[in-house]
């Protein structure tokens, strides 16, 4: 146990986003609130030494202060310490852990908009399609 709460390994691999790179691939969005990055995403990716599959992540800065934050908290020092911060962070910060009214107000709200004007926008197709008949006789 002490081998792995002292060990000399970094637990964490972190590599900064190219903006060469991200310019000509698609919008990235962080893996746990899922907002988009504008600028400097942080990809994390796992040490060796943890069970397989390895896991990377990309992160808003934000995401990754509060992810610091609860590795600098943890006293174990083992390779998956990162993914045990990784779900400590992901559960507090992601945008779907907590169910709120609120949200699903919302998106019902997006519905009901949605098919309000999908039923508007066919009536005027339908009363266009009527005047043009009636023009024709």
């Amino acid at each position: 146990m002490k081998d792995a709460m002292h060990s000399g390994e970094p637990a964490v691999v972190v590599q900064h986003g190219d903006m060469r790179k991200r310019k000509n691939s698609a919008p990235q969005y962080c893996s746990i609130c899922t907002s988009r990055i504008w600028l400097d995403p942080v990809e994390m990716v796992e040490p060796e030494g943890v069970p397989e599959p390895r896991l990377s992540w990309v992160l808003c800065k934000s995401c990754h202060q509060f992810l610091q934050t609860e590795m600098g908290r943890s006293p174990v020092r083992s390779p998956l310490r990162l993914r045990i911060a990784m779900g400590m962070v992901a559960a507090e910060r992601w945008p779907h852990a907590y169910s709120t009214r609120v949200r699903e107000y919302v998106n019902d709200r997006r519905w009901i908009v949605f098919i309000a004007g999908s039923l508007i926008l066919a009536m005027l197709l339908h009363l266009m399609l009527i005047v043009m008949i009636a023009g024709l006789n």
